[in-house]
């Protein structure tokens, strides 16, 4: 016993000690049940890569987009969901102090070289130092039919995933290196789930508080777009989705299916087309390149009627400052983010547009809203 503990009981009655006992346990649950109060839920969706398709401009990154979600306690990164891995995303995933065995799942839209390139980096370094660690969840939709005589598999290039590497002997040199390392290389720290995807959004991942639905759009045989829901609020990465009537005429080029699936959605991130690329305009890009994505006002009209708060403009073709996307010209010069902008402004969207360069990022809940 304490020799302040002995002066309170010799100097008051027993009741007012016990009083005072049941006063200091009332304010130590109050003072605990603040600080819990304090951590709220928080979710952040940063774009780690914005460049459209697989050419390089300006050292921008492959598509992709990273969502991390927790508390105010442990900022926002309890949870960490990769969705596409273009070019780059390890080296942005490094800027944001994000290592390989610190994701906790990829997502992949579509088998797209400039969605799923930088995954091979990815999981060769996840393999070359963190072997032991747990196997990372893949998600994505099952193979898609061969409707041009060619099936699109991410089973495939799960299975793959590491054989220029097995090929050239470095896995082999590597594990004999350091034994603990899996003997079958990249491949072998992959769980694969694979979905068919619905035409209306289904669950196809969650962990806790977080789940993940998606829905099949249209771009190329297997794409899908995902929507994440947390109690911090709602996210849709719609990858390269478009119209499922491939040309106009047509309602608009955004996917039926996305808008769905982003009812009540705070931020909408989704692939642009800027129409200054339109056919005739002096680009050269063809007809069929041009209608399959989306553009800016239209995305600018789903996104007000979906009510998001945040539209994020990414896979931007043409790229910022660019006079060329791949082998095609930028009629009228490099593009602004005012130029995005000016064209999103039409649809009469009053939420924020953010034109996506790499490692823009957004937090919700929203201050203020």
């Amino acid at each position: 016993m304490t020799p302040l503990i002995a002066f309170i009981r010799a100097w008051l009655p027993a009741p007012t000690v016990r009083r005072l006992a049941a006063l200091a346990l009332m304010l130590i649950s109050v003072l605990g049940g603040l600080g819990t109060a304090q951590a709220a839920p928080c979710l952040i969706v940063t774009l780690t890569g914005t460049q459209s398709g697989p050419a390089a401009v300006n050292g921008l990154a492959g598509a992709g987009t990273l969502i991390r979600y927790g508390d105010e306690s442990n900022g926002c990164s309890a949870l960490k969901l990769q969705f596409d891995a273009g070019r780059g995303t390890t080296q942005r995933l490094s800027q944001l102090g994000i290592t390989p065995v610190q994701l906790d799942a990829v997502f992949l839209t579509h088998m797209h070289s400039d969605h799923t390139e930088g995954l091979v980096d990815l999981m060769l370094l996840r393999w070359m130092y963190w072997s032991k660690a747990d196997d990372i969840d893949l998600v994505c939709g099952v193979d898609a039919p061969p409707e041009r005589g060619h099936s699109l598999s991410c089973t495939q290039l799960a299975r793959h995933m590491g054989d220029t590497f097995i090929a050239s002997g470095e896995i082999a040199e590597r594990y004999a290196d350091d034994t603990s390392r899996r003997k079958g290389g990249p491949a072998d720290l992959i769980r694969l789930k694979t979905f068919a995807p619905a035409r209306t959004g289904e669950t196809v991942w969650s962990r806790g508080d977080v789940r993940v639905s998606a829905v099949r759009s249209t771009h190329t045989a297997d794409h899908v777009s995902y929507r994440i829901d947390t109690p911090a609020g709602s996210v849709v990465v719609g990858g390269d989705a478009g119209n499922d009537t491939l040309r106009p005429p047509r309602a608009s080029s955004t996917s039926a299916q996305v808008e769905k699936l982003a009812e009540g959605a705070q931020v909408i991130v989704h692939s642009t087309m800027h129409p200054v690329m339109a056919p005739g305009g002096g680009s050269g890009m063809p007809d069929a390149v041009y209608y399959r994505q989306s553009l800016a006002a239209d995305l600018g009209a789903m996104a007000k009627r979906t009510g998001a708060q945040v539209l994020m403009l990414t896979h931007l073709a043409p790229s910022l400052g660019s006079t060329r996307h791949g082998p095609f010209s930028v009629p009228g010069g490099p593009l602004t983010v005012g130029d995005y902008q000016r064209a999103v402004a039409p649809s009469g969207f009053a939420g924020e547009v953010i034109v996506g360069e790499d490692l823009v990022s957004v937090k919700l809940p929203r201050s203020g809203r």
